[in-house]
Formats: structure tokens, C-alpha cells, sequence
């Protein structure tokens, strides 16, 4: 089975677990043989350090100008995502530009208001971190329904909660490509037991 690439976007202020928790299901996540099953990458507009929420320092792997078209490309929250980088015409056409390519696009938490920025989630039912929902109804009329899930799968396009969900989430998208029995054992690895209780 050919590695499934994985890109997950960071940026200042981003919100730690947002990156970090789907970062490490994905790079734990093994076939029977022990062959990872996933190459993840994190990709920044630029290649410098990064503070992440609470001066958390992070370094990414690739530049936007580095980094290839992934299968998999996720776009992560926090006060960066929705104060800052909401301004940022460039990264937002980034965004707007990788969704026609990558095979899935997922947000998590307000990693949301990025996509619905580039245009992504019109007419979408979608959801994100609840204390965030009204402001991205607000915000993105054109959005057809923002709802408290756990997450939404809409096959290219998923949208999480916040925080943990992104790990739910992330899970979810394990078993959807590689099968239950290795997403299974990947959250008993984590010890995630709100995969078991779903």
C-alpha cells in the first residue's frame, strides 16, 4: 500500500492539539507489518519558527512554495486561524486552490472559518468549536447550516469540532481508508477511548 500523504497547514497562534493531535494519529498509524501507512508533513506560508497558542514553539517541514499537492489536507484553528490568517489573502487562496486538488479537505475547530473564507463551505452543513458556531453563521451567510457534531463527513470536504475532535476526526478518516481494525488499534495506542464510545 503506497504511503497516503498527509499536509497539515500551522501557523502563529494555532491551537496546539489542532495540529499535534492529528499529527501524531497519523504518524503512529501502522499496517500488521508495522509499515506506516501515512507521511505527514507540517506546511507553513513560511519556513520559520511558529508560536502556537500559549508560545508553544513549532517548526514546520515544508513552505507553502515546498510543499506538493497531498491526499490529505487539513486545516487546523485557534485564535490565528480566525483573527489573523482570515486576513491572509495569500494562504486563503492557497487553501481555495489545494481544495480543487487534494482528495480530502478537512478542517478542525475554527480551522473552519479559513475554508469558509476561500468560499469552500457555501451551501454546506458544517460545524466547528460551539463556542464558535454563532460567529460562523454570522459571519458566512452562504454556509447552508452550522451544526454541533462531533464532526461531518461530506466524502472531499469534512468539518470538525474543536480541540479533541480533530483527533476523532482524524480517526475516522484512518478507518475510512485503511479499515476499522488498524484505526481500532491506533486509538487503543493513543488510549483514545472516545473512539469506542461512538
Amino acid at each position: 500500500m503506497k504511503e497516503i500523504s498527509v499536509h497539515i497547514l500551522i501557523f502563529n497562534e494555532v491551537e496546539v492539539l489542532d495540529f499535534s493531535g492529528p499529527f501524531e494519529v497519523f504518524s503512529i498509524t501502522e499496517d500488521e507489518d508495522k509499515k506506516k501507512l501515512f507521511k505527514v508533513s507540517l506546511v507553513a506560508e513560511k519556513k520559520e519558527l511558529l508560536h502556537a497558542r500559549n508560545g508553544f514553539p513549532i517548526f514546520p517541514h515544508l513552505s507553502l512554495e515546498e510543499a506538493t499537492v497531498p491526499d490529505i489536507l487539513i486545516i487546523p484553528g485557534g485564535y490565528g486561524a480566525e483573527e489573523i490568517e482570515i486576513h491572509n489573502k495569500k494562504l486563503i487562496g492557497w487553501i481555495r486552490e489545494m481544495e480543487s486538488k487534494v482528495k480530502i479537505l478537512a478542517s478542525i475547530c475554527t480551522g473552519a472559518f479559513l475554508l469558509a473564507e476561500a468560499g469552500i463551505l457555501d451551501g454546506m452543513e458544517i460545524t466547528t468549536h460551539w463556542m464558535d458556531q454563532e460567529a460562523l453563521r454570522n459571519k458566512y451567510p452562504k454556509i447552508k447550516k452550522v451544526v454541533h457534531e462531533k464532526f461531518i463527513d461530506h466524502g472531499h470536504i469534512l468539518t470538525s469540532g474543536g480541540v479533541s475532535r480533530g483527533i476523532l476526526m482524524s480517526l475516522h478518516l484512518v478507518e475510512k481508508l485503511v479499515g476499522r481494525k488498524i484505526a481500532e488499534f491506533t486509538a487503543r495506542r493513543m488510549e483514545f477511548d472516545p473512539y469506542f464510545s461512538e
